[in-house]
């Protein structure tokens, strides 16, 4: 015990006195969370439409002044010539074309109104598509206020629409959780592994390895100050998601802290393992960046898994972050219980145990 706590005191003072490393424990999970949640968005505003309006009456004109009175469009021009909105739009300078035909309002009014047409960019799929998407919301709303001014006799509601867990569909309280996950990745994922490689680049490792100090001490010793990091960088990602974005976690924050220490526990032993196999910081740093990006890409953190083939989905069954997405979203927008999340916590126990007794046992100690 008492070499355990000498070598646990050494990772500390090795902490402590790398000038570096401790402002990036601390910054890095406030800048992170301050601006990625701004811009890592879906939501697509400020959608640039040209309008070819041939029609020229007081309906077309009220619907061209509600596209400008929302964040969601902004208007690139009115023009009586197709061609020239599609140059904007081969140039880049529109997003969508809102073309409205010719007498449209004089038929709109006699019940056979002609077609509206909208002509997107398609080069960004998902841009086009929710601008399109957006647009026929905006025309269909705007024409439904016109009719109701007409004929002022109540049109009963036939659909109800209900938001739950997240009822102002704010993309952020989607990503926050993911952003916690991927600062547990880099930064309890990166950090043990590169303070092993960096003992071996130096030499260090060689004197320890030639002590009484066993594989599971030395394990231990360099986890343990990572476990407390990653808790800590936890809690102040939890404290600036609560206080500059008002989003606090709708279950328990102990199924929080529970799942972080099952997965800081996982993605730590895995970083240890990865490093017994390398030599360099180079080699290091390539295989993490692999599997990181395999993490991120396919874990549900930025898309659906059900979205993914059905090949990938069996992968993400192997994939730790999986059930922490799992776990982080549920707790912090439905406030699902620990008991109902029973086998994400299973899961992530199990992989903890593995990854870690896997950095114990590849570890090379020559006595």
């Amino acid at each position: 015990m008492r070499a355990f706590f000498v070598l646990l005191q050494k990772e500390f003072l090795q902490i402590r006195r790398n000038r570096f490393l401790p402002r990036l424990i601390v910054a890095f999970p406030i800048l992170v969370m301050l601006i990625l949640p701004m811009v890592m968005t879906m939501d697509v505003r400020h959608v640039r439409v040209a309008v070819v309006n041939l029609d020229r009456s007081s309906t077309s004109q009220r619907l061209i002044s509600h596209l400008g009175a929302t964040s969601y469009f902004t208007p690139a021009g009115i023009t009586s010539q197709y061609d020239e909105a599609l140059q904007q739009l081969e140039r880049g300078d529109a997003d969508v074309i809102l073309q409205i035909p010719r007498e449209f309002e004089r038929d709109w009014m006699a019940g056979s109104p002609g077609r509206i047409q909208i002509t997107a960019n398609g080069v960004n799929a998902t841009k086009g598509s929710l601008a399109m998407q957006y647009l026929t919301q905006s025309v269909a709303r705007t024409l439904g206020e016109i009719r109701s001014e007409q004929n002022p006799a109540p049109i009963p509601e036939l659909i109800t629409v209900q938001n739950r867990f997240n009822p102002t569909l704010d993309y952020r309280h989607y990503m926050i959780p993911a952003l916690i996950i991927m600062l547990f990745i880099l930064i309890c994922g990166f950090l043990p592994a590169l303070s092993i490689v960096g003992e071996k680049e130096r030499g260090t490792i060689e004197q320890i390895n030639v002590t009484p100090v066993g594989r599971l001490t030395f394990t231990l010793s360099k986890l343990i100050p990572y476990w407390l990091i990653g808790l800590f960088v936890l809690t102040v990602a939890m404290a600036v998601a609560r206080l500059v974005y008002g989003l606090a976690p709708a279950g328990s924050v102990g199924a929080v802290y529970l799942g972080a220490m099952l997965f800081i526990l996982t993605i730590s032993g895995f970083s240890l393992t990865v490093a017994n196999f390398s030599q360099t910081m180079q080699q290091t740093m390539f295989v993490m960046f692999f599997f990181i990006i395999i993490f991120m890409l396919m874990s549900g953190l930025l898309t659906p898994i059900a979205s993914m083939p059905e090949w990938a989905q069996r992968i993400t069954l192997v994939l730790p972050p999986r059930y922490f997405v799992e776990i982080l979203r549920s707790v912090y927008l439905k406030g699902t219980t620990i008991i109902e999340l029973g086998t994400s916590y299973a899961a992530l126990g199990l992989f903890a145990l593995l990854f870690n007794v896997l950095a114990a046992a590849t570890y090379q100690k020559r006595q």
